[in-house]
């Protein structure tokens, strides 16, 4: 399955995570190192407005596309995407999957329990940590994420079979490199939304990072039939 590279809130959009003000030097250094780095690259502002256009119009399309294939099958996108992890690592805890799905930990446990109650994932005892649970895919959860899985790469094949197989395999590894990139300044905050210069974020009014909003579902794009 092909995931979009915002990080995720509920039902399909992503969280920024909430970085207190222990972290308030790294945006600032950061921003220097860019600006410095700027200097002495006069196409980059501009290499990177043209990425940006290009991934967020990519982004978009992408979500539109997970939310009507998702949401044929009993499950959210934020819940696919939960459950996608668990299949992909075989169990994780809570935490664990939280930071995987890059959601603050109460909007994971909601995500969890809708899994529970459809019969996709279980709970089962911590073997090292009482406190602790591991959550897992049930036989049923992994036979659906095969079929969601399925027919997202039957999408993806019919977007790239017209391309070369070289530059289909340069797009893959531009696209991992990307990732590699990007992934530091999500987990440490650096790519906080709004806030200070502490880098503190959107934070909602439990102190829990307030997620992006998703598009109305009136902007979904009609299907297409036959």
């Amino acid at each position: 399955m092909q995931r979009s590279s915002a990080p995720k809130a509920a039902d399909g959009a992503r969280a920024v995570p909430h970085v207190g003000a222990g972290s308030s030097r790294r945006p600032r250094a950061a921003a220097l190192a860019v600006a410095s780095h700027a200097a002495g690259d006069p196409g980059l502002d501009a290499d990177a407005l043209a990425l940006h256009r290009v991934l967020s119009d990519l982004t978009r399309m992408l979500q539109f596309r997970d939310r009507d294939r998702i949401c044929c099958h009993d499950v959210s996108v934020t819940q696919c995407y939960a459950l996608e992890a668990l299949v992909a690592r075989g169990e994780l805890t809570l935490n664990e999957l939280a930071r995987e799905l890059y959601l603050d930990k109460s909007t994971t446990s909601r995500v969890v329990d809708a899994l529970v109650a459809k019969g996709y994932a279980e709970r089962r005892p911590h073997p090292d940590d009482g406190r602790a649970l591991r959550l897992t895919p049930t036989r049923t959860g992994r036979q659906l994420y095969a079929t969601i899985d399925a027919e997202l790469l039957g999408e993806v094949r019919g977007v790239v079979g017209g391309f070369s197989p070289a530059v289909r395999q340069s797009m893959a590894e531009v696209l991992r490199r990307l990732v590699r990139a990007a992934g530091p300044r999500l987990t440490t905050g650096l790519a906080a939304c709004c806030g200070d210069a502490a880098g503190d974020g959107c934070v909602a009014g439990d102190g829990t990072a307030e997620p992006a909003a998703e598009p109305a579902p009136s902007a979904r794009p009609a299907r297409r039939r036959g």
